[in-house]
């Protein structure tokens, strides 16, 4: 059956269900739950620990084995299945259902698996994981970008922390979506506020404090028109080992905003309003910031940037040749403004 996320902490507090499926792609997120089931396990006496992992050629008479064998070690036991594809297949099909129609006693079975889609919850294995009577499943869902902020400020509060707004967009504006990254600043961020309180300041000092070089400083140095600066930074990430992929996503993000902003700019919406409605909105101190570089490129010009930036995507995948760094720096001097010849 299922058991929405909210509700995991106090199921915990009770007896344990034989099988629990975590489904979903926000990592953290599922992350955590499964976390807290295995911690419950361990307050509950389930000593032992097996963990099985879906990949080409695994042989899911292991799953059947690791039911029927009672352990040499433990009473119970906490069994894992990952399923990192979604797919199990026919034969893993099969040996879903035959261990739900018979769960192995004194044990819990933690499946963990990506968000299934539509057809893949008409099968007959994903019904019996959502609807069975000995299984607890947890739909994740992602924190879409308008619930982000009070996402941020609830992890603030737990954290023993409070927010104003403006720091609360700041956050939310540097990590966009990736739960992850906010969880991390979230961590900077308590050692760093003044009597429980984080500003807009306090956001900017952590960033600054990290003594290194960010993405999110190079952007704001793009955005800024210095193109010598912008590389020099692109630079220190690289030797960090920063990888390109992460440097690619902050540089995607900016050009996306900006692009729709310009779209939005042009078709006689307001600057004002246009920054408002972005996802995420345009902060005030920000906005400056944004409108000097909305100067640089019309509407056409920032779509092919992205267009450029799909094409580093691919180099990074090795769909397309070409060096993805030298393209992450051409991106970084036209987003400042330097031109460039192609």
């Amino acid at each position: 059956m299922k058991l929405p996320p909210a509700q995991l902490g106090k199921h915990l507090q009770g007896s344990l269900a034989p099988v629990y499926v975590v489904s979903g792609d926000e990592h953290l997120l599922c992350q955590e739950a499964c976390d807290a089931i295995r911690a419950a396990c361990r307050q509950q006496a389930f000593s032992e620990r097996q963990v099985l992992s879906v990949e080409s050629g695994f042989d899911w008479g292991q799953l059947l084995e690791a039911g029927a064998n009672l352990s040499l070690f433990a009473e119970r036991r906490l069994l894992e299945l990952r399923i990192p594809s979604g797919k199990p297949g026919d034969k893993g099909a099969a040996a879903l259902l035959h261990y739900l129609a018979r769960p192995a006693e004194d044990t819990v079975l933690l499946i963990s698996l990506p968000k299934l889609d539509g057809s893949t919850q008409k099968t007959k294995w994903a019904k019996a994981l959502i609807d069975g009577k000995d299984v607890q499943f947890l739909q994740v869902w992602p924190v879409d970008a308008a619930q982000l902020p009070q996402w941020i400020r609830q992890r603030l509060s737990q954290a023993g922390l409070a927010a104003d707004q403006e720091a609360l967009e700041l956050i939310a504006a540097r990590v966009e979506g990736n739960l992850l990254a906010a969880a991390q600043e979230i961590e900077k961020l308590k050692l760093l506020a003044e009597d429980g309180r984080v500003t807009a300041d306090t956001v900017q000092a952590a960033v600054a404090d990290s003594a290194r070089y960010d993405v999110f400083g190079l952007i704001d140095a793009a955005l800024q028109g210095h193109p010598e600066h912008s590389l020099r930074m692109l630079e220190g990430l690289r030797g960090e080992g920063i990888e390109a992929p992460v440097i690619l996503w902050a540089l995607a993000r900016e050009l996306r905003l900006l692009a729709n902003i310009a779209q939005q700019y042009a078709q006689g919406v307001p600057l004002e309003r246009a920054f408002s409605q972005a996802r995420p909105p345009v902060w005030d101190k920000r906005r400056p910031l944004v409108s000097k570089a909305l100067q640089r490129h019309d509407v056409a010009g920032w779509q092919r940037l992205l267009m450029a930036a799909q094409l580093i995507d691919e180099q990074i995948k090795g769909q397309a040749e070409g060096d993805p760094w030298i393209g992450l720096s051409n991106l970084c001097l036209q987003l400042s403004g330097r031109r460039i010849r192609l």
